[in-house]
C-alpha cells in the first residue's frame, strides 16, 4: 500500500495556503469593496455564514461545524476505500479535505467563512468564493475524472465474452 504521507502533506499545504491568503485579505482588503484585477475578476471581501452559496446559514455555527466534520469524515472514509493506484482520486480527496478544513477553521474562529474571489461581467456575477472552495471543487473534479478513467478501463461484459472466444479459437 502506498503511503498517505504525500496526501497528508497536501492537506496541510492547502490549509496553510488558504489560511495565509485569508489573513492577507482580512488585513489588506476593505470589506465589501470591489477591487478589479482584470475585467472579469475582482477581489471582494465578504463573509459567508452558510455553506456553499450561503445555504444552511440558519443551522448556526455549531450545526455547520458538525456538518463540516461529518463531510470530512465521510470523504476520509471514501479515500481509504480506493486503490493506491488511484492517484487522481487520492489527490482530489486530499484537496477536498484541505479545503473543507480551511473553511471549518474560519467558521470555528470567526463564526463565518472569509470569501474574496469574484468572477463577474458588467451584468452578471458569480458567488464570491475563496481558495478553499476552489480546492474543494478541483478535488471533486479530480475524483470524478479518476472514476471516469477507471470506468472506461473496466472490461465490458461483451468485451470479456469476445476475449474468451478469441482465446478459445487460438
Amino acid at each position: 500500500m502506498r503511503s498517505w504521507s504525500p496526501y497528508a502533506l497536501l492537506v496541510v499545504a492547502a490549509i496553510a495556503l488558504d489560511q495565509w491568503i485569508k489573513h492577507l485579505v482580512e488585513m489588506g482588503l476593505p470589506f465589501q469593496e470591489k477591487l478589479d484585477l482584470v475585467p472579469f475578476l475582482a477581489l471582494f471581501r465578504t463573509y459567508n455564514t452558510g455553506i456553499a452559496f450561503s445555504m444552511f446559514s440558519s443551522f448556526g455555527d455549531t450545526g455547520l461545524i458538525i456538518i463540516s466534520l461529518a463531510v470530512v469524515a465521510f470523504v476520509l472514509i471514501l479515500a481509504t476505500r480506493i486503490a493506491p493506484s488511484q492517484i487522481l482520486a487520492r489527490t482530489g480527496f486530499a484537496l477536498i479535505v484541505g479545503g473543507a478544513l480551511g473553511n471549518l477553521i474560519d467558521r470555528a474562529v470567526y463564526g463565518h467563512v472569509i470569501d474574496y474571489i469574484l468572477f463577474h461581467t458588467p451584468v452578471w456575477s458569480f458567488a464570491v468564493f475563496n481558495l478553499a472552495d476552489a480546492f474543494i471543487s478541483v478535488g471533486a473534479a479530480l475524483v470524478v475524472v479518476d472514476e471516469l478513467i477507471g470506468w472506461r478501463r473496466e472490461p465490458r461484459p461483451s468485451d470479456a465474452k469476445s476475449s474468451k472466444a478469441k482465446l478459445s479459437k487460438d
